[in-house]
């Protein structure tokens, strides 16, 4: 009986990690964009989509990203993330993100996109760089439309 107890928690055990959802490292300069299949070398730009059962969808910007949603079933979706502005390679929740658009900070896939964790470090950006800030809600009208 106590072995079967052991088997029985040891795969619920396995069962709970395996369904993680968790945000998985991007691999720079290996991993490919799942939309465009670009390899993933951008450190400011990237982004990631994490579904409800854990599968991880990488991105080498946020605007592939957004593309890549027009094709899935946005219900499964986790977690939108993309990458902090100013600290590269840092996952952000996308959705409480501010974003700036700004033809003088080029992106991969030529959107000038670049996401920010807090309004007051996109508008210091804004500031230096020019542009126009959204929030995830207005962007996803933008580059949906």
């Amino acid at each position: 009986m106590k072995r079967l107890i052991h088997f029985c928690v040891s795969g619920l055990l396995l069962l709970v990690l395996s369904c993680n959802s968790n945000p998985q490292p991007i691999n720079y300069g290996n991993d490919g964009c799942h939309f465009c299949k670009m390899t993933i070398v951008d450190k400011v730009h990237a982004a990631e989509i994490v579904t409800q059962k854990g599968k991880a969808y990488k991105f080498d910007a946020t605007e592939c990203m957004i593309s890549f949603m027009k094709e899935f079933d946005t219900t499964q979706i986790k977690l939108y993330l993309s990458n902090d502005y100013n600290t590269p390679e840092a996952l952000i929740d996308a959705t409480k993100a501010t974003f700036l658009i700004s033809e003088n900070i080029p992106s991969p896939m030529g959107a000038y996109l670049s996401a920010f964790k807090t309004k007051q470090e996109a508008e210091k950006t804004l500031a230096k760089k020019g542009g126009r800030l959204y929030t995830w809600d207005q962007l996803l009208v933008k580059l949906k439309g």
